[in-house]
């Protein structure tokens, strides 16, 4: 059975089911996409590791990240297994040091450890075979801009709105704030 490496392209909010986001996993070095409908929470822990934010608490992917590092356990690579029924197999391959072990895992929170630990995501040959979409498909199914309804508030205002929204933990509203941000300044 072979394997190839995926690239995590990011979250977007899915047109398929309200408050579900996907999370778009990219094939090397081609345009095929395969799409992972997450909830709230996961695309909540997969965003803030990939933004490099920090939260006055750790999530509970933090912790695990805490515990792994305690016992210096380090994730060495998610593997994307199975797809059957809707659901995605995942496993987080895991090394001591002395021996390396796999732990079956839901894919939404391996991608979260990955995304901690900056390891590679694969996934099957026969996964990508059933589960991957050209680009254009993607983009017809899903939404890519997550953005602030009030489009008159100034940058200043929404960076001092983000702050608050970090310090209430309210990292999925502050997600996308900070997306809006950073598509303005990109204008």
């Amino acid at each position: 059975m072979g394997r190839q490496l995926l690239n995590i392209v990011g979250i977007s909010t899915s047109n398929l089911q309200s408050s579900t986001f996907a999370l778009i996993l990219e094939v090397d070095g081609t345009n095929k996409r395969i799409p992972i409908i997450i909830g709230p929470f996961e695309a909540q822990a997969i965003a803030i590791a990939m933004e490099d934010m920090t939260t006055s608490r750790p999530l509970t992917h933090d912790l695990l990240k805490n515990i792994l590092d305690t016992y210096s356990i380090v994730p060495k690579e998610i593997d994307i297994v199975k797809f059957s029924e809707g659901v995605f197999y995942s496993l987080i391959t895991l090394s001591d040091g002395n021996k390396e072990f796999a732990i079956d895992s839901r894919t939404s929170d391996a991608v979260a450890i990955a995304v901690r630990y900056d390891c590679p995501v694969y996934a099957s040959d026969e996964v990508i075979e059933i589960t991957a979409m050209e680009e254009e498909s993607i983009e017809e199914e899903f939404d890519d801009e997550i953005s602030v309804e009030n489009k008159e508030i100034s940058i200043e205002e929404l960076e001092k709105y983000l702050e608050e929204l970090i310090a209430e933990e309210n990292y999925e509203e502050a997600s996308k704030v900070r997306d809006e941000i950073n598509k303005r300044k990109n204008l």
